[in-house]
């Protein structure tokens, strides 16, 4: 099962007043980490983003295409960073995130969500049809 963990921004990693110190040590003790991971065979992927002062939102309405510049306000809805996984089931997921160190220096929030599969939408193509 592959799943998509996302690392929430807080206001500190989207203002990026992390101080240089914090910011050595959370890096040593993520790449611990992400070896763990790989060395487990679970780690596929894993990236840090930029702030979304550096972004932009392409908005969609019927035919019609607006562009917004971050930043964004919402917080609490951004991602600061993902991994990929190839795990057995969500319970290795949540059993590994727990042990992954605070990746921020505030509270902050790691979610797991699974990827649709070609089976999954065979299946649910065959239960409409």
């Amino acid at each position: 099962m592959r799943v998509m963990v996302f690392v929430k921004a807080t206001e500190a990693s989207e203002k990026e007043t992390h101080s240089p110190e914090w910011m050595a040590q959370m890096m040593q003790a993520m790449g611990k980490f992400n070896d763990e991971l790989r060395q487990a065979g679970i780690l596929q992927m894993a990236e840090g983003l930029q702030p979304t002062s550096r972004s932009k939102r392409v908005g969609f309405n019927g035919s019609g295409r607006t562009v917004t510049d971050g930043p964004f306000v919402e917080t609490k809805e951004l991602v600061a960073g993902f991994w990929i996984w190839d795990v057995k089931d969500m319970d290795e997921a949540v059993a590994w995130v727990k042990r992954c160190p605070n990746p921020m220096s505030e509270p902050s929030e790691i979610e797991i969500r699974p990827f649709y599969e070609m089976a999954d939408l065979r299946c649910e193509a065959e239960a409409v049809g």
